[in-house]
């Protein structure tokens, strides 16, 4: 990839971003620090419906927002409203307000979700470099994990005990940290040829689901990637905490292991460029798919061994983290820069809708334990794993 270009730029702060504006010291502990004020694996489903609830209610508004105002405004936007999201933590010992602090969390994601592939996307195409889009997000998402192998194992140590006090002081570590983030989005730049949509957001709306309408391949391999996540990210990462407690693994050990993966994490994300040289893009994300199958099952059949847990969790952590730069090459290449976050957006409310049916189902059944939760995600998994996907050209809307 080449150097001082716009593309390098907007790629180094958005790292930055990843790397100081995200750290999340509670992490490690977040779901014991839930159980330990009231709630229980019910509410942490609702917390996740919550949060997809509110991004399907703002995805397509900020879709639009960051098509005619900029990345710049929407990242700032949407880093302000993560920021008052943590606050709500702190101050929470209800469920409804747990619910609220989700619900803000979902709704500042919305303004990341599409602008930030729009953003670097349109900056590549300054230098030529459009085809290096998995790569570059691959480095942005690598932040992320340096970010984690840091704070999993700060955030564990200071919560060992876990106690009300030493919860405190993660949150309030995550708060100075996101005010640290908001100020380094100041410094993005616009792409000097990016074209900013100036009609009726109506009509821009229009645009974006003729999009997807007219490549329904680019929605079916949308479904492939988000259905197979849901089960082996969002709900696997929410129990991961107590699953590998269950299986013996003591508390002070967590972050370290969190740690691990986030090393697995790191190397898989930043080198994903050594996988595509060798191997092609379409052919990895189904080899990754059945990988998530195969390791919830793992999960849910020999989870009480430690050992199994363990490999269990770092197949799913590694999975995690090659399909989203691999599917952000694909689908950007079937998408017209003028609506490209507003289509990202559309995308993204399936995704809500999916995310809402997926955990009302799991909600269903989750007083029956998670061997029983692991096995129904195994078997979304594999419907999602078994989407096809292949490569596409960009649509003319003209």
């Amino acid at each position: 990839m080449k150097k001082k270009t716009l593309a390098a730029h907007n790629i180094r702060i958005l790292f930055l971003y990843n790397l100081l504006g995200t750290i999340s010291f509670i992490q490690p502990v977040l779901t014991l620090f839930y159980l330990s004020r009231g709630l229980d694996e019910t509410d942490i489903i609702w917390m996740l419906m919550f949060w997809s609830g509110f991004v399907l209610i703002g995805e397509v508004p900020s879709g639009i927002f960051a098509d005619r105002f900029g990345a710049k405004r929407s990242f700032i936007t949407g880093g302000l409203i993560h920021f008052i999201s943590i606050l709500v933590l702190v101050f929470a010992h209800n469920p409804w307000q747990f619910f609220l602090s989700s619900a803000l969390s979902g709704l500042a994601a919305t303004f990341f979700s599409g602008a930030d592939e729009a953003l670097i996307y349109d900056s590549l195409k300054e230098s030529h470099e459009e085809n290096k889009m998995d790569h570059a997000m691959g480095r942005i998402n690598a932040a992320e994990f340096i970010t984690m192998m840091i704070a999993v194992i700060l955030g564990a140590f200071l919560a060992h005990d876990l106690t009300e006090a030493q919860f405190l002081v993660l949150l309030y570590l995550g708060l100075g940290f996101q005010a640290i983030g908001i100020v380094i989005l100041f410094f993005v730049k616009k792409p000097i040829h990016s074209m900013s949509y100036r009609d009726n957001p109506f009509k821009q709306v229009r645009e974006g689901v003729r999009v997807i309408r007219r490549t329904p391949q680019l929605l079916i391999m949308f479904l492939n990637v988000t259905i197979v996540f849901i089960p082996a990210g969002a709900v696997f990462g929410n129990f991961d905490q107590p699953f590998l407690q269950g299986a013996g693994l003591p508390v002070s050990w967590i972050g370290i292991i969190y740690a691990l993966a986030a090393g697995i994490g790191f190397f898989a994300s930043y080198f994903i460029g050594w996988f595509t040289r060798r191997l092609s893009r379409v052919f990895l994300m189904h080899v990754t798919g059945f990988l998530a199958v195969g390791g919830l099952l793992l999960a849910s059949f020999f989870g009480e061994r430690l050992t199994v847990a363990l490999f269990s969790f770092f197949i799913l952590r590694f999975v995690r983290a090659i399909r989203y730069p691999i599917y952000s090459q694909l689908s950007n290449d079937w998408i017209p820069s003028t609506v490209r976050a507003t289509t990202i957006s559309l995308l993204s409310i399936i995704d809500s809708a999916a995310d809402l049916i997926i955990f009302s189902t799991i909600a269903s059944i989750a007083a029956f334990g998670l061997p029983r939760i692991f096995l129904i995600c195994a078997v979304i998994a594999l419907i999602g794993t078994l989407f096809p996907i292949r490569k596409g050209d960009k649509v003319n809307l003209h």
